[in-house]
């Protein structure tokens, strides 16, 4: 029997049930993380003190998992990403500039870092009384130097740094379609508008990824547990807590220190809005991979679209203060001490010069091998001494990657604040949601960023 035309007219203004929400989503995503932190390292002592092969790999094979799905979208998210953030440039007054403000802060801020660095490890001595030798040491099987990096960066064919993950020929190629899509003007808008879509296709997947991030710290935590135990505490316990102090000086001191006397806005509030991003990428350890969170979390600072889409990307790749600056300089020192090797004031301006220049060696993926063989081959210190932090270099990688996360954040507000495009209205309503809120699609929803900075291709 069909409804009367006033039932159905009082149906259609009842407002729609809500959907009842799984009762994982209740749990904000943060507490979802700490949650898979502490089973992780329950699970990993259980493994290592019951000696449960079985638990131990199963760990294993869930932190590479995880980590194997962000790499899969390394590649073709840095290349879409880049490609696009430059042509997005042309719709912002000023673009030259902002640029080259950008890349001048990322300068000034990794100087800060390493000078934190160098102090610290001159003040502490982190290679003194460890007990280790030179023959703990094993040389790298990839050694970075300057020639390496200066011809690594021109690819030679199209599909080889797809396919080896060598993300710097990936920005290389990015930039020049970039700026022949420029060139082009009109002929290059259906080549943008579907890169465009691309990107936002990876990100969606991506995002799927990102959820997973609490079971993928349950394998990442355990598996270390499981693997080194707390052995490991007693002789880089030293420099260990050096490049955790170090980070912290910068997250926390540096950082709000310049976001409250250059940029004049409120640093707690940039923790509050930007902490999805620094969170995950401590457990992720993929500057890469957190960078769809990262872009996201800066606009809702108050950041232009079109900027944030510029200066975020560049510096998941290129803005490293954890792993390119404190790090290196914690660990020349360290390696210097252990095979007995003076440093001079000509060395350490030397770690200084590297750390600003050679940053984008780190490439934002997992690790900073690269950037360290780099800094040992210009100081002429041992190769060897790489394989003495490869053991502790997953603890000290959480720390480094959520500094190198919260300065890709704070660079653009801090820019954006002196060339007063900021948003301050939305920079101080900005909430620490959770890492679900921050979906690709949800970029278009902001009516007040789309009034602010319109969307296109």
């Amino acid at each position: 029997m069909s409804a009367s035309p006033a039932q159905q007219a009082d149906q259609a203004e009842q407002p729609a049930k809500p959907k009842k929400k799984n009762p994982i989503s209740r749990i904000p995503f943060g507490v979802q993380v700490l949650l898979g932190l502490a089973l992780g390292v329950l699970l990993g002592w259980l493994a290592r003190q019951y000696d449960i092969a079985s638990l131990s790999t199963t760990l294993d094979t869930i932190g590479k998992t995880f980590v194997g799905l962000l790499k899969l979208a390394v590649a073709p998210l840095v290349f879409f990403a880049i490609l696009v953030s430059i042509t997005n440039l042309r719709q912002v007054n000023n673009a030259a500039r902002l640029a080259s403000r950008t890349l001048l802060w990322f300068m000034i801020t990794s100087l800060i870092a390493v000078a934190i660095g160098l102090v610290i490890g001159l003040v502490t001595n982190p290679g003194a009384g460890t007990g280790l030798t030179k023959a703990d040491g094993k040389k790298p099987e990839d050694a970075g130097s300057w020639i390496d990096f200066l011809t690594g960066i021109i690819p030679t064919d199209i599909i080889t740094p797809f396919q080896d993950l060598e993300v710097l020929q990936i920005v290389f190629m990015a930039v020049v379609a970039g700026v022949a899509a420029l060139a082009l003007g009109e002929k290059a808008k259906p080549i943008l508008t579907l890169s465009t879509s691309v990107l936002e296709l990876l990100q969606k997947a991506l995002w799927w990824v990102i959820l997973l991030a609490p079971l993928g710290t349950v394998g990442l935590i355990g598996k270390a547990v499981s693997q080194y135990g707390w052995d490991l505490l007693g002789p880089y316990a030293t420099f260990t807590a050096d490049i955790y102090i170090g980070c912290a000086l910068v997250l926390f001191g540096v950082y709000p220190l310049l976001l409250a006397t250059v940029a004049k806005v409120s640093p707690l509030q940039f923790f509050k809005g930007a902490w999805p991003a620094i969170q995950l990428a401590f457990v992720s350890r993929s500057s890469v991979g957190t960078m769809p969170v990262t872009q996201r979390v800066t606009e809702r600072l108050g950041v232009p679209k079109e900027y944030a889409s510029f200066a975020v990307p560049f510096g998941a790749t290129t803005k490293m203060d954890g792993c390119a600056a404190i790090y290196p300089a914690l660990a020349a020192i360290f390696i210097a001490q252990i095979f007995d090797v003076q440093l001079g004031i000509k060395e350490y301006l030397l770690i200084v010069f590297v750390s600003v220049i050679g940053s984008a060696a780190t490439a934002g993926l997992t690790g900073a091998t690269v950037m360290l063989t780099l800094t040992l081959s210009t100081l002429g210190l041992p190769l060897e001494g790489v394989g003495l932090l490869m053991a502790i270099d997953p603890i000290l990688d959480m720390m480094r990657t959520a500094t190198n996360v919260a300065g890709q954040a704070a660079v653009p507000v801090i820019v954006a604040a002196r060339e007063k495009i900021l948003d301050h209205d939305m920079f101080n309503s900005a909430s620490a949601s959770p890492v679900d809120d921050y979906e690709p699609a949800e970029l278009q929803k902001s009516e007040k960023s789309e009034e602010r900075v319109p969307v296109t291709a």
